[in-house]
């Protein structure tokens, strides 16, 4: 029976840097993971709750934006009126 591995959208190679390249699956109680840009390989027991969070851009705080970041935008008529 084959495994099903599946890409974990968002993910950052904690190696490599490049995002949604992590592919994730698990087999016989222990789950892994692997970069298929790089090298990275890690493996998990399934049962560990205590380990930190892959960081993802779903999950990573964003910056907030002041109001001087904005400028209004001036629309022109095209025909001079």
């Amino acid at each position: 029976m084959a495994v099903a591995k599946r890409f974990i959208a968002g993910a950052i190679c904690p190696r490599c840097a490049e995002m949604d390249r992590i592919r994730s699956w698990e087999q016989h109680g222990i789950r892994y993971r692997e970069c298929v840009s790089c090298d990275f390989f890690e493996q998990l027991p399934i049962e560990d709750e205590t380990l930190p969070e892959l960081t993802t851009r779903v999950n990573q705080a964003r910056e907030e934006q002041s109001q001087e970041d904005f400028q209004p935008v001036k629309i022109l008529d095209p025909k001079g009126h």
